[in-house]
This record gives structure tokens, C-alpha cells and sequence, in this order.
């Protein structure tokens, strides 16, 4: 059965809303400073932290894309951007929310790079993350 996570900017994140295409920039940073990483320990490390290639099918163009697994122990994360119908004031826009999906196909490994990436981007984006077991981690300023 598929479960989800939830990374959802707050009025204290670095910014309010966040779009499909920003969420593929930042997993494009984390795959270049991981490559960094493993430049520094003479090793392909790059290829070990991110194992997948980002793929969108034309029925999810803006709304979701997937991560398509390179290696036989990772097959698929899908990743989705929506609003939160909090706001009560009607000038501010409403905020914005990640899901990171784990498909019925998904492998344990999966689980564990989705993970990773959900509090990669939690922290760069100053949010809270409501984790797959239901936990909740806070990496903005209460």
C-alpha cells in the first residue's frame, strides 16, 4: 500500500509556495553537491546518493513527476507540489506542500532515499515534515 510524506512550508519558510520546477532545482543541487562530496573522498558517491533519473509523464506535467530508480534495489519515489487551504486572509497566497510518495513497487531502499531527500529538502526550505510514519520534524524557526 502506498504511504506519503509531507513537507509543508509554514509562515516561517524561507518562501511561501514552490513549484514542481523548484523542487527538480533543488534535487538537482543535492545531486551536485553530493558528486562534490564523493570527488573529496575519491569515490563515485553521486551515483550511491541518488540513484534515480526524474522522469514526468505528460498526464502529471506540472502537478507530479516521478524518480525512476537506476539500480535493481531502487525502482520509484513520486513527488507532487500542492497548496494548504489555511489562509484565512485573502492577499497572501496559500501555502505550499511537497508529497513525496512511496508506490506500491517502491523497495525499502525507496523508503530510506525518500527519507533523506524529504529532510534534504525540509531543511533547505526551512519547513516541517511530516515524516511516513506519521512523525513530525520541524526545521523552521517556532
Amino acid at each position: 500500500m502506498a504511504s506519503s510524506a509531507y513537507i509543508n512550508l509554514m509562515e516561517k519558510s524561507k518562501q511561501k509556495t514552490i513549484t514542481l520546477e523548484g523542487v527538480k532545482e533543488l534535487l538537482h543541487y543535492y545531486k551536485d553537491i553530493t558528486s562534490k562530496t564523493g570527488k573529496q573522498l575519491g569515490w563515485e558517491y553521486s551515483q550511491a546518493a541518488f540513484p534515480y533519473e526524474i522522469k514526468e509523464k505528460p498526464e502529471g506535467k506540472g502537478v507530479w513527476f516521478y524518480l525512476k530508480g537506476t539500480e535493481d534495489r531502487y525502482r520509484m519515489i513520486l513527488i507532487g507540489v500542492g497548496t494548504q487551504d489555511t489562509n484565512s486572509s485573502e492577499d497572501e497566497p496559500p501555502l505550499s506542500y511537497i508529497q513525496v510518495t512511496l508506490h506500491d513497487q517502491s523497495t525499502h531502499g525507496d523508503k530510506g532515499k525518500a527519507n533523506e531527500l524529504c529532510k534534504f529538502l525540509a531543511k533547505k526550505l526551512d519547513a516541517q515534515l511530516t515524516l511516513f510514519t506519521g512523525s513530525i520534524m520541524y526545521y523552521y524557526k517556532r
